[in-house]
C-alpha cells in the first residue's frame, strides 16, 4: 500500500473550460481538473426571436462572467432557420484529446447545421498565470455568484416579459375581467421596475408575481388551442 511505483499520472485541464451564454455568463462545460482526454456536451437554445445566427465564445477560467475569463476562440453557426425564441436546440460538444487539443462544435439538432474549431488551451499560459487565476475565483467568488444570479433572473425575467406581451396579443386576452387586466399590467411594470435593480431576490419575486397575474390567462389560451386542435382533427377525420 505504501509502494509508488504503480502510481499513475494523469494529465488533467488546469482550468475550466465553457462557452459565453446570455448575458456574459460563463457557463462551463469541462470543469478545472478534469482528466485528459476529456469529453462533455449541453443542450443550449436561443434568447432572440428569429435569430439565424449563433456566436460560440469558447472560453477559459474559473470566475463567473465572461469579462472574468480568457476568451481562446469564437465562430458562429450560421444560416438556422428563424424560429422563436427557446425553440432552437444546440449541441454543443467540447472533447480534448491526449495532447490537450481542444475540439468545440455546434450542431442545431432540428437542421443538422454544423460548425467547429480546434484550439490549443494552455498555449501561452503559464502556470503563474494558472495558479493567479485560481486564487481570484476564490477571492471573488461571492461578489461573483451574486452577479451571475442578478443576470440570470434578468434573463428569466426577460423571457417572461416576452411571453407577456404575446398573451396580451392574443384574442382570449378580451376575455379577461378589467380587474385581471389592470394586474398583469401592475405586475409586468413592477417587474422592469425591479429588473434595474441588484436584487436578484426582488426579480425573483416578481417573476413569480406576474406567472400569478397571467395563470388565468395562460390557462384561456391553452383551452382555446386544445379546442382548435380537436376541431382541426374532427374536420380531418370527415375529409
Amino acid at each position: 500500500a505504501g509502494s509508488k511505483r504503480d502510481m499513475l499520472l494523469l494529465d488533467v485541464t488546469p482550468l475550466s473550460l465553457g462557452i459565453e451564454t446570455m448575458g456574459g455568463v460563463m457557463s462551463k462545460i469541462i470543469p478545472r481538473n478534469s482528466t485528459i482526454p476529456a469529453s462533455a456536451t449541453e443542450m443550449f437554445t436561443s434568447f432572440v426571436e428569429g435569430q439565424t445566427n449563433v456566436k460560440i465564445h469558447v472560453l477559459q477560467g474559473e470566475r463567473e462572467l465572461v469579462k472574468d475569463c480568457r476568451s481562446l476562440a469564437q465562430f458562429d453557426l450560421k444560416d438556422i432557420p428563424p424560429m422563436p425564441a427557446g425553440m432552437p436546440r444546440i449541441e454543443v460538444k467540447f472533447l480534448i484529446d491526449a495532447d490537450g487539443i481542444l475540439s468545440v462544435s455546434a450542431r442545431e439538432q432540428r437542421t443538422g447545421k454544423y460548425q467547429s474549431i480546434e484550439v490549443k488551451p494552455t498555449y501561452g499560459l503559464t502556470d503563474e498565470q494558472v495558479e493567479q487565476m485560481i486564487l481570484e475565483s476564490f477571492e471573488y467568488a461571492e461578489a461573483d455568484i451574486e452577479a451571475r444570479q442578478v443576470i440570470e433572473a434578468r434573463n428569466e425575467a426577460e423571457t417572461v416579459l416576452n411571453a407577456t406581451a404575446k398573451g396580451l396579443a392574443d384574442e382570449q386576452y378580451a376575455q379577461l375581467p378589467v380587474e385581471e387586466k389592470a394586474e398583469i399590467s401592475a405586475a409586468a411594470e413592477h417587474l422592469r421596475e425591479v429588473m434595474r435593480t441588484q436584487d436578484h431576490h426582488a426579480i425573483r419575486h416578481g417573476i413569480d408575481r406576474l406567472g400569478q397575474a397571467t395563470m388565468h390567462l395562460a390557462e384561456l389560451i391553452m383551452n382555446a388551442a386544445i379546442a382548435k386542435a380537436l376541431k382541426d382533427k374532427r374536420v380531418r377525420e370527415i375529409q
